[in-house]
């Protein structure tokens, strides 16, 4: 006889607190972050860090912008996430500085274990290094870690760790196109 609290088919992937924090966030996230005029960006701030979220100077982040933990969100400074932007983050994000976060990208930090009888959840970080830059409706998959000053073009869809910095990225899966000219503020 399998006991409920043991059953991977009906036992809760996160902790009460997690799914209670997340419905008090969809809640703000839907009444006072959503809703607010796209040059609010002071304001979302505001509310990123009253949920955890750890944000830099000068963070702009749209109100479109889908985060699912703030609490597990990492923001360095002079950085954009355009509307549109998903930061699935059931593992930790962190985005360095000057980096650009296009509309329609997709930062997903959890996957689903495909040769699990349950379809086990997994999760794992995402770190983008400074001065990335992820283009319109890329798509940046667990695990994977950014070099500085990578490109990913748009539509890009992004399984494996970059290592070799400013370099250009683009198709599905990425390739390299080439190299980058290095620019830094």
């Amino acid at each position: 006889m399998i006991i409920q609290g043991n059953d991977p088919y009906t036992q809760p992937s996160f902790s009460m607190q997690n799914r209670i924090m997340r419905a008090i966030w969809g809640v703000v996230w839907l009444i006072m972050f959503r809703t607010s005029p796209r040059p609010f960006h002071v304001w979302r701030r505001f509310l990123l860090r009253l949920f955890g979220a750890k944000l830099g100077k000068h963070v702009n982040v749209y109100p479109t912008v889908k985060i699912w933990a703030p609490w597990a969100l990492d923001i360095g400074s002079f950085v954009g996430v355009a509307d549109g932007v998903t930061l699935y983050n059931m593992a930790s994000i962190t985005i360095g500085d000057y980096c650009v976060i296009s509309q329609g990208s997709h930062l997903c930090a959890g996957s689903h274990d495909i040769d699990s009888a349950n379809f086990q959840l997994i999760t794992k970080p995402i770190s983008l290094n400074s001065y990335v830059w992820v283009c319109a409706e890329a798509f940046v998959g667990p695990g994977v870690k950014i070099a500085d000053g990578c490109v990913l073009g748009a539509r890009a869809v992004v399984v494996k760790s970059i290592v070799e910095p400013w370099t250009v990225w683009a198709g599905n899966p990425a390739v390299r196109k080439r190299l980058r000219k290095k620019v830094i503020v």
